[in-house]
């Protein structure tokens, strides 16, 4: 096939990011222009078959594919943009960086992705993004790579002694020589082991985007903080489209600069320095006062709020239905039969839509593998930052509950993050940009930022990660915002649960949907105050 997009001048030396696209409607943009068309036809439903003209002669052909595009453009110019959405395209990427899934692919809310997980597959130590690198700075960079993914393997063994202790206190009668206890011992050990491999690591996923994503994704994907690599995969995504609908290039947009976008221009407006960013993270870290993520601000009257909305859903005065009343009515379980089950289906519903207008912002400081998880609840966004502008100076990173039970462990964790960071130094002087040395940073590097939610969507996340089974820090984020919540909105704050408790209130049953994955305590006895885990 020819080739459609120009080829960055740099490529990386690690194995080339492969993008295949797999699924996608059969003529995505004539599909485009016929729900655009349908909007004002009087003679009912315009199909992508009469915009593209089938059955005629084509000079006709022609003449309607010229009208297409005049169309396509005039809409587009105007912003007119939803007829673009319609069409998705299911991509199947490999070899593709976990700081550029971080950084772009999993940076807004309007995608669905199907990722290999570090938690539950042992990380391959030869799959990692090799930067463009001259030979010393490439030595530099495969040393510092190895060393990570040894200590990665050391942690995973070395972990299984307290992994299994735990699992043991949780699953008494298990046989700790039975095939289900070594897995998970495995699996648990590997999890916590994998924050010291780098955000360099290799991953495989199926990604699906509407059109108008796309376009997105191509105009700004030379932006912060890995432009070339997210050039060179969303270049290969945006040729696999053109190569299947050429037409998408009446109204493609050539990517910005990196140094035309606007984070580019203000943060080297900055003049930024070790000093600030020191100044910065301290800052921060200070107005954290202990939590892992605090509460910042909220809807003063939230709970009144959600009442009254409740009240406006059946017309039912205060004087009928009590704030106490209509809160119950949204929030219980036994009442609200639709946070029982197991398919979401509150934003369908009248009563459950109540719970929109509460909403709260959290500051928050997790690892970058942590918001790898927190990240995907793509409804409770944040504003993540430029991450080289504030970690690589010193060594910066979360250490593992786990760890914390093993004071050599957490002695020889610290020491491998040191030389992770001396290694980004050495780079660094070396003369290795910013943007590259950034792929040596452990997955353990902390990321700072703010997270806004409403209740709705809020209620949902924490149904997910308020399980024991969820990732440690994303469990341990959202334990501290349920019990701020309860402080301030206590009628509010008591039904942010998990999925059991939620279930036990509903009368669902099992209490637990985990099946075989049942994690092994009883939450659904328990307060939240009395929430507590290491594994």
């Amino acid at each position: 096939m020819p080739q459609l997009i120009e080829t960055p001048s740099q490529n990386f030396l690690s194995a080339e990011p492969k993008v295949t696209l797999v699924n996608t409607f059969a003529k995505p943009f004539d599909n485009a222009v016929a729900t655009a068309r349908t909007c004002y036809s009087s003679k009912g439903i315009i199909t992508a078959e009469q915009v593209a003209g089938e059955g005629l002669d084509e000079e006709k052909r022609e003449e309607r594919r010229q009208k297409r595009d005049e169309l396509v453009r005039s809409i587009y110019k105007a912003g007119h943009h939803t007829t673009l959405q319609h069409a998705s395209f299911q991509f199947a990427l490999e070899n593709v960086s976990r700081q550029f899934i971080w950084s772009f692919l999993h940076s807004h809310p309007f995608y669905n992705s199907e990722q290999v997980s570090q938690r539950y597959v042992t990380v391959n130590p030869t799959q990692m993004a090799m930067p463009p690198l001259e030979r010393e700075t490439a030595k530099a960079y495969l040393s510092a790579i190895a060393l990570q993914t040894q200590a990665y393997e050391e942690f995973t063994e070395a972990l299984k002694p307290l992994v299994e202790r735990e699992y043991l206190a949780r699953f008494r009668h298990a046989d700790p020589q039975g095939k289900k206890v070594l897995t998970a011992v495995q699996k648990k050990s590997q999890e916590v082991a994998r924050y010291v491999l780098p955000v360099a690591t290799f991953a495989y996923l199926y990604h699906t985007v509407s059109g108008l994503t796309l376009l997105r994704y191509w105009r700004l994907c030379q932006t912060f903080d890995a432009p070339l690599e997210q050039r060179i995969v969303v270049g290969k995504m945006v040729e696999a489209v053109l190569n299947e609908a050429p037409e998408y290039r009446a109204i493609l947009e050539q990517p910005l600069a990196f140094e035309a976008t606007a984070e580019a221009q203000i943060y080297e407006g900055f003049h930024a320095t070790a000093a600030t960013h020191k100044a910065f993270r301290q800052e921060f870290d200070a107005s954290l006062g202990g939590y892992i993520s605090r509460l910042v601000d909220y809807s003063k009257d939230g709970e009144g709020m959600l009442a009254s909305a409740v009240r406006e859903v059946f017309g039912m005065p205060s004087s009928a239905l009590s704030d106490d009343q209509a809160i119950e009515l949204a929030l219980n379980p036994a009442k609200n039969k639709y946070l029982g089950e197991t398919l979401n289906v509150t934003t369908h519903s009248k009563l459950s839509r109540a719970l929109f207008h509460p909403h709260y912002t959290f500051r928050k400081k997790i690892s970058h593998t942590g918001d790898s998880q927190d990240q995907r609840h793509r409804m409770t966004p944040a504003s993540r930052p430029i991450l080289h502008a504030l970690t690589l100076d010193e060594p910066d990173y979360i250490v593992p509950v786990l760890l914390k039970q093993d004071k050599a462990l957490e002695r020889r964790f610290a020491e491998v993050m040191n030389k992770s960071w001396e290694a980004i130094g050495k780079l660094r002087e070396m003369g290795v940009s910013d943007e590259f040395a950034s792929y040596l940073l452990p997955n353990a590097v902390a990321v700072r930022f703010t997270e806004s939610a409403d209740l709705l969507n809020l209620h949902h996340k924490h149904a997910m990660r308020l399980c024991y089974n969820a990732q440690e820090e994303i469990w341990q984020a959202s334990v501290d915002e349920a019990q701020q919540i309860r402080e301030v909105h206590p009628r509010i704050g008591k039904w942010l649960l998990p999925p059991c408790s939620l279930r036990a209130f509903a009368g669902t049953l099992p209490k637990c949907p985990e099946g075989d994955r049942f994690c092994g305590v009883v939450v659904w006895k328990k307060d939240l105050n009395e929430y507590q885990r290491v594994i």
